[in-house]
């Protein structure tokens, strides 16, 4: 009878031990995602523009250093630091590179090829060599462009006159 006890705690603690294994996983905390910001000016003159950030962020539900971690780097107004800073990032592995002009994207993509880059109002990401096209950007590199495309005047101004019938 004692052997048959033994028997029955040796598989019972053996079940619970494989049951625990899944259970030990879910209870690690899960990973938050970082968000690395790159700016060649400062933190003051970045104020405003990071607080719409952290807004919009919030309002799609992530909390700062509750959901979400913010790795920021300023040059300071020096853009020769922005490739130590870009590395940095880099360096920390970060999930995404948020960045918003066109000599930062560049630090951000020599630093990286793998970590996505979100770049912001870069006015023309196809002649900066930043993407292969606007329609398709392939690599690391997504985001706005503020270039708008060249109109005919003439086309406008037909477009715009008031259709008489008579």
């Amino acid at each position: 009878m004692n052997a048959r006890r033994e028997f029955l705690f040796m598989a019972g603690a053996a079940a619970l031990g494989t049951l625990s294994i899944p259970l030990a996983y879910a209870q690690q905390p899960a990973k938050i995602p970082r968000i690395g910001l790159l700016d060649p000016g400062s933190l003051a003159s970045f104020a405003v523009r990071s607080e719409a950030f952290r807004l919009g962020l919030r309002e799609l539900g992530y909390v700062e250093g509750r959901s979400i971690h913010i790795e920021q780097r300023f040059a300071e107004g020096r853009p020769e630091r922005l490739p130590d800073l870009a590395n940095e990032l880099a360096m920390l592995k970060v999930d995404v590179i948020v960045t918003a002009t066109t000599p930062a994207v560049q630090a951000a993509q020599r630093a990286t090829r793998t970590i996505p880059i979100v770049m912001a109002m870069i006015a023309d990401p196809v002649e900066a060599g930043l993407v292969a096209s606007l329609a398709w950007p392939g690599g690391n590199i997504t985001g706005l462009s503020n270039l708008a495309p060249l109109v005919d005047s003439t086309s406008v101004d037909t477009q715009n006159r008031p259709v008489v019938d008579t």
